[in-house]
C-alpha cells in the first residue's frame, strides 16, 4: 500500500482546512480588536494557534511522503477518506481545545467547573458533530461561547455539508483519476452517477450549488429578521443538515412565522440529491421531478406531517425557549409539527418544540424517520430514501414469490434496473446500520451504569436514541438527549463511542470498517 502518498494528500488536506480556519480567525480578530470584545480576540487567537499547528503538521505530512509515487489505488482511497474525517475532526477540534485551556475558560464560577472543552474527548465529540453535520453538542449555554468560537462550529458544518473530501477534489488538481475513487466513496448514499463527465468538475459544481445556495438563504433570512450572524450560522447549519445553533433555544428562539418556513424549505432542499438541482438549472423539469427517490421523500415528509399535526392538535406546545402555548392556532400547531418531522428526516436536529411532552405514536414517528434520512446525494444522514424504496419493492417481490413462484420480475427505480448486487448491498447495508445502532446503544447503557444526568444510570430510550441520532447523524434524540438536552453528561468512553458512530454515519460504514479488517492491510 502506498502509505506516503496517503500521508502526502492528508498534509494537503490540512493546509485546505486550515485556510478556512483562517478566514474566521481573522474575522474574529478584527471584530475582537475594533469592537473591544476580548472574548472574541481570545477567540481569535486560538483559531491563528490551530492554523499554525495545522499548516506545519500539513507541511511536514506533506514533505514526508513528497517523492513517492503518485498512486491512488482503491485501498489507499478508502485510507485517505478515513484519516481525513479522523485528522480533519482533530484539527477542528483545536480552537475548542486550545481556547479553553490557554484562558482557563469554566462554566460556574462559584464552582470552578472547567469548560467541557477543557477535554480533548468534548472537544473532539464536538469536532466530529460538526464535520458530520450531526449537531450533537457537549454545550448546555451555548450563548455563553464567543462568536469566533460559534462561527467555527457553524464553518465545520458547512465544510462537511457535502464533505471535506468532496472540497478536496474540487480544489486540487493534483489528485487525477485517484479524485474519483473519493468521491465515490465519501458520496452519501448508493453509487451515483456524476452530473459532469469529469468527477473534479462534478465536486465543482456541487460545491456552486451549494455556494449560491448559502448565499440566497443567509440573505434571506437576514431580510425576515435574523442578524447577519445569526443568518450565516443558522444557514451554515442548515443547508449542511447539522444543526448547530447560536441560542440555547435552537430553532425555537425565533418566533417569526417567516424565519421557520425558510429553515424548513431550505431543510428539504438540502435532504435532496444534490445533483437534481443541476438539472433544474439546466431546465430539465421532466427529470427532477420524474426521480422516485424524490417523490417518496417529499411523500414521505408530507405523510409525517399530517400525521403529527393530528396526534398534536388542540395540544398545548412547549417551545425549546420554555414558553407554553396552551391553545395553540391550527397553523402553529401545524407549522411546528412539520419544522420538527423535517428537521429530524433531513437529519438536521433544529427544534422548536419539546417534542417529549408529545404522545408516543409521535415520537414513534420521530424515532422511524431518523433511520430513514435524506436522499443519497444530499448533506442528510440516515439509510437513505433511495435504500428504503429499494427495500420495499425487494420486499414486495419475494412476498409475490410465494404465491407465484413461477414468475420473474425485474425490481426497477424509475428506469435503473436493481440487479442482485444493488439488492444484497442495500440489504447488508441496512442489516449493519442496525447491528451498529444496537452495538452503540449497548457500549453506552454498560458505560454510563453508573452515570446519568442524577448519577443513577441512564434508560434504555436514551442510549438507544443517543445511538440512533449519532450513528444517523441527526443530534436530538430523546429522554436525555431530548430536544432541550445535551451530550456533555456523558463520560468519554461514551462521547468516544459517540464520535465513531458520528463518523461510521457519515462514511457510510464501510470506508472505516475496512480498516479494522487484517486482510486490508495485507499486500495483494
Amino acid at each position: 500500500m502506498n502509505i506516503r502518498y496517503v500521508i502526502k494528500q492528508l498534509g494537503l488536506l490540512m493546509i485546505v482546512i486550515s485556510e478556512a480556519v483562517l478566514l474566521v480567525a481573522i474575522w474574529s480578530l478584527i471584530e475582537g480588536f475594533y469592537y473591544n470584545m476580548p472574548d472574541q480576540s481570545e477567540a481569535g487567537l486560538a483559531l491563528v494557534a490551530t492554523v499554525a499547528a495545522s499548516v506545519s503538521l500539513g507541511t511536514i505530512f506533506f514533505f514526508y511522503g513528497k517523492n513517492c509515487d503518485d498512486y491512488l489505488g482503491k485501498k489507499e482511497a478508502l485510507l485517505l477518506v478515513a484519516m481525513s474525517w479522523v485528522f480533519g475532526a482533530l484539527i477542528c477540534a483545536m480552537p475548542y481545545y486550545i481556547w479553553a485551556n490557554v484562558y482557563n475558560i469554566v462554566t460556574d464560577v462559584t464552582t470552578n467547573t472547567p469548560h467541557p472543552y477543557s477535554r480533548i474527548i468534548p472537544a473532539y465529540f464536538e469536532s466530529m458533530s460538526g464535520l458530520t453535520t450531526t449537531g450533537a453538542t457537549v454545550l448546555s449555554k451555548i450563548t455563553s461561547l464567543p462568536r469566533g468560537i460559534l462561527m467555527w462550529r457553524s464553518t465545520t458544518h458547512w465544510l462537511g455539508g457535502l464533505g471535506i473530501v468532496v472540497l478536496f477534489v474540487a480544489v486540487l488538481p493534483s489528485l487525477g483519476v485517484g479524485g474519483k475513487k473519493l468521491f465515490q466513496i465519501e458520496a452519501p448514499g448508493p453509487s451515483q452517477p456524476g452530473v459532469r463527465p469529469r468527477i473534479r468538475e462534478t465536486a465543482r459544481i456541487l460545491w456552486m450549488i451549494y455556494m449560491g445556495m448559502t448565499i440566497v438563504m443567509a440573505g434571506l433570512l437576514w431580510y425576515f429578521g435574523m442578524t447577519p450572524f445569526d443568518a450565516i450560522n443558522h444557514t451554515f447549519a442548515t443547508l449542511a443538515t447539522g444543526g448547530f445553533s447560536t441560542q440555547n433555544a435552537s430553532a425555537g428562539y425565533y418566533t417569526s412565522p417567516s424565519i421557520l418556513i425558510i429553515l424548513i424549505c431550505f431543510m428539504v432542499m438540502a435532504g435532496m440529491n444534490f445533483g437534481l438541482f443541476y438539472h433544474l438549472i439546466k431546465r430539465k423539469f421532466f427529470v427532477f421531478w420524474s426521480d422516485p427517490e424524490l417523490r417518496l421523500y417529499l411523500g414521505i415528509l408530507l405523510a409525517g406531517t399530517i400525521f403529527v399535526s393530528l396526534n398534536i392538535y388542540n395540544q398545548p406546545l412547549t417551545l425549546t425557549s420554555g414558553e407554553t402555548l396552551e391553545d395553540p392556532t391550527p397553523f402553529t400547531s401545524t407549522l411546528h409539527a412539520a419544522f420538527q418531522v423535517i428537521s429530524i428526516q433531513t437529519t438536521t436536529g433544529f427544534c422548536t418544540v419539546d417534542y417529549e411532552n408529545w404522545d408516543f405514536l409521535s415520537k414513534m414517528w420521530l424515532v422511524i424517520i431518523m433511520f430513514v434520512g435524506g436522499s443519497a446525494g444530499s448533506t442528510g444522514g440516515g439509510i437513505k430514501v433511495i435504500r428504503i424504496l429499494i427495500l420495499v419493492k425487494v420486499l414486495l417481490a419475494e412476498i409475490e414469490r410465494v404465491f407465484r413462484p413461477n414468475v420473474v420480475r425485474t425490481i426497477k427505480v424509475g428506469k435503473a434496473v436493481i440487479d442482485s448486487s444493488m439488492k444484497l448491498s442495500t440489504l447488508v447495508y441496512t442489516l449493519n446500520i442496525l447491528i451498529l445502532f444496537t452495538v452503540g446503544a449497548v457500549l453506552i447503557m454498560i458505560a454510563e451504569r453508573n452515570g446519568g444526568i442524577n448519577g443513577n444510570g441512564i434508560d434504555f430510550v436514551t442510549a438507544a436514541t443517543a445511538s440512533a441520532a449519532t450513528l444517523n447523524n441527526i443530534g436530538p434524540g430523546l429522554h436525555q438527549v431530548g430536544a432541550t438536552a445535551n451530550y456533555g453528561w456523558f463520560t468519554d468512553f461514551s462521547l468516544a463511542v459517540m464520535s465513531l458512530l458520528m463518523a461510521l454515519g457519515r462514511l457510510e460504514i464501510y470506508a472505516l470498517l475496512v480498516l479494522f479488517s487484517p486482510h486490508f492491510w495485507k499486500s495483494e
